[in-house]
């Protein structure tokens, strides 16, 4: 073995290193030089100085064909590092692997080197296709990213090799050549579920030889969707089973906690582990960042924040006026879109080096300035943007960016057009958007201008963590907690190329997870990375996926073992709903519609909402029924590729959704109304007087209207009422209740009860993202100051999805800390009655009253007391 302090990486595909970077100085003087300005030197709450790694070689396994080490070596790489030789020697030995390091610390090539060369043996068989290998990817994007790059990779080994995509874009003709000669198909969830089990006859050859399974980004798989993936996986050793092939899984992931233990939920086999990262990494500067109080006012007369999005903006520009090349991942599209047009807006005046120029440090034209400002821009101009039309945002794949069809300049080298590129001239045309709907080669010519630092800056939503190849930047700026560590630090990893340093900066929203992260670094630096939370045996997710089980084959005793310990008691139940029927040789479907389309596996239940032109017909996309009331009501701002609309209709039940193409100064967001009934409380603790539960709910919901806010300050414009039925969800939820006595101590009376009952509420839901993989969208609860079911003053916070999504569970056992830390982030924050920061919720539908901010300290202060 040998250690290297500056080595290339042994990924996929060897970085290219640009012509020349800015980037030569160390990022601790970047982070100074962006904090110099008197109104920055207080935003930077904490800095964290990640130091260099050595990187570990070793050699690849006797076992791997040669002519696989030197396809590899033809790509660049001599020798993998430890960590890529231990996870090829697993597969090879038939055990299933889970590899989560960090990004890009090459775990494509961990997996595509064993898998290439056992299809490589198999090209060998009679048929040619004696082994076979399945890649799956939450997104076609990564699938089409990775085809290319396993082509590239595999072209020295010729047609041993055939690597192909099998996705909904897939023309018709070419399904068939893919099913009956491809050995490695890269394909979906969705499409495995719809396409290739139902129809597995068809596709017998294939899963005969099939020896290896890849998931990719499976960290990505959690919650309902990870529920309803991990059914489709059991689905899929069953029906190899039939053919007599036991597919070895391999499973990469960003650093997660006890990944193997998710790994083995979500596919039913136990893998082994490698979690020790052996690649080289330079020193990372991590800063939070913290935007300013502006003279603005909120709901209730709260203090507001100047907006991470515009933040971003402002940072996004002066980093790429000295040529450091950034990329702003934000959660939304509209965020990403107002990003993008800002920073293009102030470099256009701000000439493009010519091309000789580009070994400057800086650009020939930059203004002699720091970095702490953009000349002639008020500096309370803000840009709302980040979570502007709440969940389900959106229909079809994520997509953003400032450009329209058509858009793109002239690239600064070869006279191209890089999509989502500024056109206002100057620097503006080294910036650009990355958005949906965009055609591989223009991906890559994206990916291109990144590298050779053509692009200085983009803007992009968080999806693109997983659509394309962005490694080796400058910096990278975090627009908001992006919802798990995991995905935190794989954005940071994002910055840095080999033996360089990198900067990475998070920029607080204003809401109460966001603004705890920043005054409490060790939740992020000194805390483990979170585990995976879903719950395969959801019987609102199993029913469905037993129903497509036996019309793949009929189901017996024997899958019970596999498809877990609710499956017998649910069969009855689809017995009696007429959906199987039993007979000698087991249970079957015998309806004639599809079992398949018993279950949208990225929904939440109920025939989606079209999203229809109003003046056109054509059909934009779908909403999943569940979200459609918030994000589809009359009056919504609804986002779909770049492009905005405006709900003019919503037909429930027709299921439709009529829109018109406008651009209004504002978002929207709905607010609703909940009550529930508890159905069953599975298991109770003792908090001293106090009681700490987890059970079944029964929740009714009502959207009751919407608030229209300015894009540019985030001022509530006006709130529109709506007529919408309610809704009604079974449910898990996680409650406690306190008594009188109790009350008495906290110094809590009856006229500050409710309040204080409902912003601790509030700033619950808001903190729980930190103790499970969940999006404060994913949750709902409720506070009553007497609740007909305890008879005494409760709070709940339940799953938002039919039948639970291991939320709710993961809070009831770690309420002692999620709790704490909610209690500290509502002490902590420096406004006096309440604010977004803290106990305010953007999407309370009693209008935030009311809320008491004491009383809900004092409130958690007595429950945590005797905490057990």
């Amino acid at each position: 073995m040998a250690n290297e302090q500056h080595t290339r990486s042994a990924s996929v595909r060897p970085r290219v290193e640009p012509h020349g970077s800015a980037f030569r100085g160390d990022p601790r003087d970047v982070l100074a030089r962006l904090t110099s300005g008197p109104d920055r030197a207080g935003r930077v709450t904490h800095t964290e100085h990640l130091p260099p790694r050595n990187g570990r070689h070793a050699h690849w396994p006797d076992r791997i064909r040669p002519e696989v080490i030197d396809a590899v070596r033809h790509a660049g790489i001599d020798r993998p590092w430890e960590h890529q030789a231990r996870a090829a020697a697993h597969a090879l030995d038939g055990d299933s692997v889970i590899i989560a390091t960090g990004t890009a610390s090459g775990k494509s090539l961990s997996y595509l080197v064993p898998v290439l060369s056992t299809l490589l043996d198999g090209a060998e068989a009679p048929n040619g296709r004696g082994a076979t290998a399945l890649y799956l990817s939450p997104t076609k994007a990564l699938a089409a990213d990775q085809r290319r790059a396993v082509t590239d990779l595999a072209a020295p080994l010729g047609t041993a090799v055939r690597a192909a995509v099998f996705d909904g874009d897939t023309p018709v003709e070419e399904r068939e050549w893919v099913r009956l000669y491809a050995n490695y198909v890269l394909t979906n969830p969705d499409m495995l579920h719809r396409g290739l089990l139902p129809g597995h006859t068809r596709w017998s050859s294939f899963l005969r030889a099939l020896r290896y399974v890849v998931i990719d980004e499976c960290h990505t798989y959690r919650g309902v969707f990870g529920s309803h993936v991990a059914q489709v996986l059991r689905r899929l050793r069953r029906v190899c089973a039939r053919y007599g092939s036991e597919p070895v899984f391999l499973l990469a992931s960003a650093t997660a906690a006890a990944p193997g233990e998710g790994a083995a939920r979500l596919t039913g086999v136990r893998p082994v582990e490698i979690t020790e990262d052996t690649s080289p990494r330079g020193e990372t500067v991590f800063a939070l960042w913290e935007p300013p109080l502006t003279e603005l006012e909120g709901e209730r007369g709260a203090p507001v924040r100047r907006t991470a999005t515009a933040e971003a903006a402002e940072l996004l520009t002066d980093l790429a006026a000295h040529g450091v090349r950034t990329v702003a991942f934000v959660r939304s599209r509209r965020g990403a879109e107002l990003i993008s047009l800002i920073a293009q807006d102030r470099l256009a005046a701000i000439p493009a080096p010519r091309q000789s120029d580009e070994a400057d440090d800086t650009p020939a034209a930059a203004p002699e300035r720091d970095l702490a400002g953009s000349p002639e821009r008020d500096r309370n101009t803000t840009a709302r943007g980040e979570g502007a039309a709440g969940p389900g945002d959106g229909v079809a794949e994520p997509g953003l960016g400032a450009a329209r069809a058509g858009d793109g300049v002239p690239g600064a080298r070869g006279g191209g057009s890089l999509p989502g590129a500024g056109r206002r001239g100057g620097l503006s045309s080294r910036i650009a958007a990355y958005r949906g709907g965009y055609l591989p080669e223009e991906r890559r010519a994206l990916e291109r201008a990144l590298h050779t630092g053509e692009l200085l800056g983009l803007a992009a939503t968080n999806a693109l963590e997983l659509g394309i190849d962005i490694s080796g930047l400058d910096a990278v700026l975090i627009t908001g907690y992006p919802g798990t560590r995991a995905s935190l630090w794989q954005q940071a990893g994002r910055a840095g190329r080999a033996g360089q340093g990198a900067l990475a900066i998070m920029i607080a929203r204003d809401e109460p997870l966001d603004t705890y992260l920043v005054h409490h670094p060790d939740s992020i630096f000194r805390t483990p990375v979170e585990s995976t939370v879903l719950d395969p045996h959801n019987p609102y997710v199993l029913a469905p996926h037993l129903c497509a089980a036996a019309a793949e084959i009929p189901l017996t005793e024997a899958d019970f073992a596999l498809f877990g310990p609710e499956t017998e008691q649910l069969l009855g139940k689809l017995e009696e709903r007429k959906l199987l029927r039993r007979r000698s040789s087991g249970w079957h479907w015998t309806r004639k519609e599809r079992a398949a389309d018993l279950t949208d596996i990225r929904g939440s239940g109920g025939k989606p909402v079209q999203v229809v032109e109003a003046g056109t017909g054509r059909l934009l996309g779908t909403v999943d029924a569940g979200a459609a009331h918030t994000t589809v009501h009359e009056g919504a701002v609804h986002l779909h590729q770049g492009r905005t609309y405006v709900v003019r209709q919503l037909d429930l039940e027709d299921s439709a959704a009529l829109v018109e193409e406008s651009s209004p100064p504002w978002t929207t967001m709905a607010r609703d109304t909940t009550s529930l009934a508890v159905l069953e409380t599975e298991a109770e603790v003792p908090w001293g007087e106090a009681r700490l539960c987890f059970g079944s709910v029964e929740v009714t919901n009502q959207v009751v209207s919407y608030l229209r806010r300015r894009l540019i300050t985030g001022e509530v414009l006006g709130e529109t009422k709506l007529d919408l039925p309610p809704r009604t969800l079974r449910t898990r939820a996680v409650w406690w209740t306190v008594t009188e006595d109790q009350l008495d101590t906290a110094r809590i009376n009856p006229e500050i009860l409710a309040g204080s009952l409902h912003a601790a509420e509030h700033a619950a839901i808001g903190m729980l993202p930190l103790f499970a993989t969940c999006d404060r969208w994913d949750i709902g609860g409720v506070s009553i100051a007497l609740h007909p079911d305890t008879l005494l003053p409760t709070v709940f916070v339940y799953d938002g999805q039919p039948g639970g999504a291991g939320f709710a569970e993961r809070a009831f056992h770690t309420a002692r800390a999620w709790l704490t830390a909610t209690r500290d982030a509502i002490a902590a924050c420096e406004c006096e009655a309440g604010c977004p920061s803290c106990i305010q919720s953007p999407k309370c539908g009693n209008a935030n009253d009311p809320l008491h901010k004491r009383g809900a300290i004092r409130l958690l202060t007595e429950l945590l007391r005797s905490a057990a």
